[in-house]
């Protein structure tokens, strides 16, 4: 027979394995590193994911961005790109950046999807922002992004 005791120390154990197992840690937003980037007047607090697994993470498990904020995903050499929103409940607007750091396109996305959202061409970096910004700020292809790690 299991005491009272017993049984509420186990639940609590049980809790706290199932809480830091490799699952539920997965669906933790991850933290990233933070630079400023510029479009045109408008500053950007953008989160850096540089290495493949924080590519993979990206903006998953987010509940919301600041109305300035996003992430720029930085490759290693100019590639052919493409986002989805697998595990992203935060409708988002991506723009691919080619080596230079002016946008090549940019696409909507739609929350929980797995559609795939491609670059036009190779591209060196993908900006993702709220849903609209880029439009919101008169932003098209063509315009410069500046401060992008290189």
């Amino acid at each position: 027979m299991i005491s009272r005791t017993q049984l509420s120390a186990s639940t609590l154990l049980a809790a706290v394995l199932a809480f830091n197992s490799p699952v539920a840690m997965s669906q933790q937003p991850a933290k990233f590193p933070v630079i400023s980037l510029n479009a045109g007047i408008h500053v950007i607090k953008a989160e850096v994911a540089a290495r493949d697994a924080e590519r993979q993470q990206g903006l998953m498990f987010r509940e919301k961005l600041g109305p300035n904020e996003g992430m720029v995903f930085l490759f290693e050499a100019p590639a052919g790109v493409c986002m989805w929103m697998k595990n992203t409940v935060i409708p988002l607007s991506v723009a691919f950046i080619d080596e230079s750091g002016k946008i090549v396109n940019i696409e909507d996305m739609q929350p929980q999807t797995t559609n795939p959202h491609c670059a036009k061409r190779p591209v060196r970096y993908a900006l993702e922002m709220n849903q609209g910004w880029f439009k919101q700020k008169n932003i098209k292809p063509g315009s410069a992004i500046d401060g992008l790690p290189r």
